[in-house]
């Protein structure tokens, strides 16, 4: 259990860091407590969302940020991604996608506030942890150790982010945004592998990071022996019940990493977490001293390029509350936002009250905070049976627990919110063929051309990583041998065997030019051996590999010492028996001829010959086809069916790998629709160019638009409680703002769309989710009737829980609890009325 800490005063304020924040002609300092950070002399509750720069575009970010503070956020967190900002060693980046300034400011304009994650490695799923690959060859150096080449780097970085967010006057003791900051990154997790140069370089870490004096507290995550003021924060899905507090008394509690689902990588299922048991989370780490929590991710959005770490997605936490386009996934941003809002009704019992537990039952306990001498009382009703609803007594009034949630009473009276009753909508998700290109590509190819024999540069293969040095994923490998006729089996029915085992990602080999096989590891296990039968002819062979990357590593202890590509290669299967190749002698090429001739702009392309496509392409093929913007302002995505592994660019600028064969438990690939930013798009002849690492035609590729335009609601006719909109606190009273209201299936579009069509309306026993609803053994044939006047035509509606709108007289089923199941189309267009059941 969290031990709950309140200090009565601020007389340990002076110990603690503290800044001074410019507010008109007032300056008050920003503090922290044992109960919660206290900015510009005000106590709040923090409910913050990571959304990172690069991984959507700056025309992007207005958007995100105002959908994230509609959705009752007030802070932004974001990481400070080093190798993007410093890919080569003193030469640095910060425009485009990379702009953090710019970033920053737009979450102030905004008026939220910020959270910078410096690292400087940050893991996040992204290339090497954030860690420019330039480190690694540093002499001697040790990441994330008492290592003083490490360290002087490290520094250097850390101390220009923050000189540059002084000159920008963004710390909030500069008026700015910016309220936290954090230095490293989940250390705890690696420590031990470092021994006592562990210990001492998160001291060194803290230490360095309070030096630079921002103004603002520093945070260490997961980090219990965080140094000195910075505060130990904690990161899972359940911290109400796993962190064991801050390591002071005088530290409030920190929730830096919600995980909202969880990153997937090539070969995952889709990956899943409720709104419900999220909400249950949020709500418990509130219930339990919590003054902040951070939903990572809110937006997880896009990995372009080659950001991605080893194996990771394109698609980045797409079940976030904002999805990767930047749609709102429902019910999953509204039940939060609503939850937000029951939160904010009890502030001032969380933030000045004393806490108290009592237990009601054996699965049920009441948390709840009241002020000596006021009026002010909040409640949290916990149900901690995973399997079983509870009926209890609180305070002389009985209330019902659906099983595993929580019941939230601003006024320890009044349920206003319960984490397991969503209220909210639903949606779904629709990919659109673009009309302006379906059928209309026309596509064009080149193919590399296979080497056969670069000069010998090493008597065994290069490692990987150190030749590529993250400059592309691509090197050629190259070797010969002679083979005598008799080393040749007289049987046509035996071949030779081409065996290679390989540290990793991936690998397409030939003999003799011809196209053998490919193979490749995966996240879990990025080693793997290719096992292929081969023809040899008498005489000079030439074995040529592509090793290709999909990433480098991004967790774990000495990252520095990670490797990757062939490391042994046998010839299998001849009469003289296993000829080993491993230290033959190779030649090698970093990067394809058309990474280095940039085929993938215009210009590039109009180095090399193209032709029609008019079949499959052979392995290691560039393709390229002209396209229009697809109409309206819908985001827009690309669908890869009938490729396999490459990466796409559009007009010039990657967008991220693609790998359609890698399959995942559930039969198919893990992603199929790459994101095109609208920003990368001009109204024609926008060229989409290809790098296909195997065998593949790009004739079934689609451009699509893509929506949320299919809204759903599901409610029951005892549904409890309505919606928290339903009361606020005016003049520091807890007041309704509407009429006892009865359970509705309430509907919005989004855009200002309207409704204008009900795909779907049972009222009775319906099952199912958005999009794939169906009629159970009870069913209303007044169901859609109801829906089509109560909604067709608006861009909201209210469908009133009443029996008597949908069975008049007759109820066929009067011993049933009643569910509302409705599912309507969203669009520009008129509507439409149907007479036949959906």
């Amino acid at each position: 259990m969290v031990k709950c800490h309140f200090l009565l005063t601020a007389t340990l304020v002076s110990l603690v860091l503290s800044s001074v924040i410019a507010h008109g002609d007032k300056k008050e300092g920003v503090t922290y407590d044992g109960r919660s950070l206290i900015i510009n002399g005000k106590r709040e509750l923090l409910f913050s969302g990571s959304i990172h720069y690069p991984r959507s575009t700056p025309e992007m970010w207005p958007e995100l940020i105002q959908k994230a503070k509609r959705g009752g956020l007030n802070v932004i967190q974001t990481y400070v991604f080093w190798n993007i900002h410093e890919p080569e060693q003193g030469k640095f980046n910060f425009e485009g996608s990379y702009d953090l300034v710019k970033f920053i400011k737009t979450i102030g304009e905004n008026g939220m506030f910020a959270t910078i994650r410096l690292g400087p490695f940050i893991q996040a799923e992204w290339n090497h942890g954030g860690l420019p690959y330039w480190l690694r060859e540093i002499p001697d150096i040790i990441f994330r150790s008492d290592n003083a080449p490490f360290k002087i780097q490290m520094e250097k970085f850390v101390t220009l982010i923050i000189n540059k967010m002084k000159e920008e006057k963004l710390f909030a003791s500069q008026g700015g945004p910016i309220v936290l900051a954090q230095i490293e990154n989940e250390y705890n997790t690696v420590q031990l592998a470092y021994r006592n140069l562990g210990v001492s370089y998160v001291q060194w870490a803290g230490n360095m990071a309070l030096g630079l004096k921002t103004g603002v507290p520093w945070v260490m995550c997961k980090q219990k022996d965080a140094p000195g003021p910075v505060i130990n924060t904690c990161n899972g899905r359940h911290c109400g019940d796993t962190f064991t507090g801050p390591n002071s008394h005088d530290k409030p509690h920190l929730w830096t990493e919600n995980w909202t689902a969880q990153f997937r990588v090539f070969g995952d299922p889709p990956s899943q977490r409720s709104v419900e048991d999220t909400a249950f989370s949020v709500a418990r780490w509130f219930s339990k001293n919590g003054s902040l929590v951070n939903y990572y991710m809110y937006h997880g959005g896009t990995n372009f390029g080659r950001t991605a770490a080893s194996f990771v997605t394109t698609r980045y936490y797409d079940e976030a509350p904002l999805d990767e386009y930047g749609l709102q996934r429902e019910p999953k941003w509204s039940h939060l936002k609503d939850l937000h809002r029951a939160l904010n009704l009890c502030k001032k019992a969380l933030l000045w009250g004393t806490p108290n537990v009592q237990r009601l039952s054996a699965d049920v306990e009441a948390r709840f905070y009241e002020q000596p001498g006021t009026n002010d009382c909040a409640a949290f009703l916990a149900n901690n049976n995973t399997k079983e609803p509870e009926t209890v007594t609180f305070r002389g009034e009985k209330y019902y627990l659906p099983a595993k949630s929580i019941s939230i009473l601003p006024d320890c009276k009044t349920v206003v919110y319960n984490t397991m009753t969503v209220v909210s909508q639903h949606n779904s998700r629709n990919f659109v063929k673009s009309r302006k290109t379906d059928g209309k590509l026309q596509w064009e190819m080149f193919s590399e051309t296979i080497p056969s024999n670069f000069p010998v540069d090493s008597r065994i293969p290069r490692e990987l990583y150190n030749l590529t040095k993250d400059k592309t994923d691509y090197a050629w490998f190259t070797t010969t041998i002679n083979v005598d006729r008799n080393d040749l089996s007289a049987r046509k029915d035996i071949n030779p065997v081409l065996r290679v085992a390989s540290l990793g990602h991936a690998m397409v080999a030939f003999v003799n030019g011809e196209f053998i096989g490919s193979a490749h590891g995966s996240q879990i296990e990025k080693s793997f051996v290719l096992q292929r039968s081969v023809k040899l002819k008498p005489g000079i062979n030439f074995v040529t590999l592509l090793g290709s990357l999909v990433g480098l590593p991004d967790s774990g202890a000495y990252m520095e010492h990670r490797y990757a590509g062939p490391r042994g290669v046998s010839i299998l299967g001849l009469n003289t028996g296993t000829l080993d190749l491993s230290s033959n002698g190779w030649g090698h090429q970093v990067a394809l001829s058309g990474e280095t001739a940039k085929v993938f702009t215009k210009e590039g392309g109009a180095k090399v010959t193209w032709s029609k496509v008019n079949k499959d392409g052979p392995p290691v093929t560039w393709y390229k086809t002209l396209f229009d913007a697809p109409e309206g302002k819908s985001p827009v995505s690309v669908r890869m069916t009938g490729m396999k592994k490459g990466m796409v660019w559009i007009n010039g600028r990657s967008i991220g790998r693609y790998w359609m064969t890698f399959i995942s438990p559930l039969g198919e690939p893990t992603q199929s629709e790459y994101h095109i930013p609208r920003s990368y798009l001009k109204p024609t002849d926008n060229l989409m160019v290809i790098l296909e690492e195997e065998e593949a035609s790009p004739e079934k590729i689609e451009i699509l638009t893509v929506n949320r335009d299919t809204i759903c609601s599901y409610v029951n006719e005892y549904d409890h409680p309505p919606n928290v909109r339903s009361w606020e606190r005016k003049n520091n009273k807890f007041t309704p703002v509407a009429d006892d209201e009865k359970p509705a299936a309430r509907l919005k579009c989004p855009n200002q769309k309207k409704i204008v069509a009900v795909q779907f309306a049972s009222f009775g026993d319906p099952s199912g989710t958005c999009g794939n609803f169906a009629v159970g053994t009870c069913d209303s044939p007044m169901s859609k009737k109801v829906a089509e006047q109560h909604c067709l035509g608006k861009n909201s509606c209210v469908i009133p829980m009443d029996k008597g709108l949908f069975t008049g007289n007759k109820d066929n089923c009067p011993n049933l609890s009643k569910n509302l199941a409705v599912q309507v189309k969203c669009s520009d267009k008129n509507p439409k009325r149907s007479a036949n059941h959906a």
